[in-house]
């Protein structure tokens, strides 16, 4: 039976989670988490994608990923597939390295982030590997050492998470240990609340049925939220592809986009490569960032060598324009 495509969201928090073949190691030496961390950082910033909290495991890996315009497996494939002939050529073996597909549960951010986050980077505690948060504070392998300022890998967007605890960071840290410490009494057991969907042969079915029947099904993808959200999620996923889908159909390019924004804003298409601080040139960067990515889905590398920008730097214009449309403020090149 053919593998059915992943449920894209953009913007939508994604938990990642990826084991190795038979559940054997793969991640014993450093130099194997490193690799595996290395790739997965490159291609966050080519899909302008943000990771919220991570874990690398013996035999397993866990990734809470804001998606950006481009899909799952364009973050991830080329992460899996480069680490797995990296690991190969290393140890002189060939082979399967990770075991099927790496499963993807879309979360309910409003509900579920902070736990997801405690749940990922407590990880060690539950495996019985260290016993109190002080030591976890100065272990090198999941993010929670980052956010208090040690181990720091550059594409661990920590500020996003500590936002939620205060808009100051030293009282941030502080709420945040004190969040996580409370799980500690429990053994870094997490509860996550919601029964959630998970995709069967049928077709997207209830957890709870599921399990009451004990129906098989596709274990590599499922949504974590309550009815509401499940939802919204299928319905903004059909919607962005029905709506990508047209504008291609119409004839939207990147460069077609390009003189859009240019004729819309007065801007000389020439001074988008140029640095400058024009509130004009900046509002058309934007622009083709974000609906580029979003709307068409072009990549990041493809819009960052049309403007002469770095990657990163197309992706915080895109962010720019997602929360520009978050608060309601039009942003679309696409009106004729």
């Amino acid at each position: 039976m053919p593998r059915t495509g992943r449920l894209h969201i953009p913007g939508g928090c994604y938990h990642l989670i990826g084991r190795g073949l038979e559940r054997r190691d793969i991640f014993e030496h450093p130099v194997d988490k490193q690799d595996i961390l290395t790739r997965f950082g490159l291609h966050l910033a080519r899909t302008n994608s943000q990771c919220l909290a991570w874990a690398l495991m013996s035999n397993h890996y866990h990734f809470l990923v804001r998606l950006g315009s481009c899909p799952l497996a364009k973050l991830m494939a080329p992460v899996l597939t480069g680490f797995a002939v990296s690991y190969n050529r290393r140890y002189q073996r060939s082979g399967y390295v990770f075991q099927n597909r790496f499963t993807s549960i879309l979360c309910d951010e409003g509900s579920h982030l902070l736990q997801l986050v405690r749940y990922i980077h407590l990880n060690p505690v539950r495996a019985g590997m260290m016993n109190t948060l002080a030591e976890l504070g100065h272990y090198p392998w999941t993010g929670h050492a980052a956010m208090l300022g040690r181990h720091r890998q550059d594409w661990h967007f920590i500020d996003g998470i500590l936002a939620h605890f205060d808009t100051n960071r030293s009282r941030a840290v502080d709420r945040y240990l004190a969040f996580m410490s409370a799980a500690i009494e429990t053994g870094g057991k997490v509860e996550l609340p919601g029964a959630g969907l998970v995709r069967s042969y049928a077709g997207w079915e209830s957890t709870l049925r599921l399990r009451k029947e004990h129906q098989v099904r596709i274990g590599d993808e499922r949504i974590l939220g309550d009815s509401n959200f499940v939802e919204k999620a299928l319905r903004e996923d059909e919607i962005s592809i029905e709506s990508r889908s047209r504008l291609i159909r119409q004839g939207w390019s990147l460069e077609r986009l390009v003189n859009k924004v240019c004729a819309q804003l007065g801007v000389n298409k020439a001074d988008l490569k140029k640095r400058t601080r024009n509130d004009h040139t900046s509002r058309a960067k934007e622009m083709i960032c974000y609906c580029g990515t979003e709307k068409l889905g072009l990549t990041a590398q493809d819009i960052a060598h049309r403007l002469d920008i770095s990657q990163p730097a197309v992706s915080r214009w895109v962010m720019k324009g997602r929360q520009r449309a978050d608060e309601g403020q039009q942003i679309t090149a696409f009106d004729e």
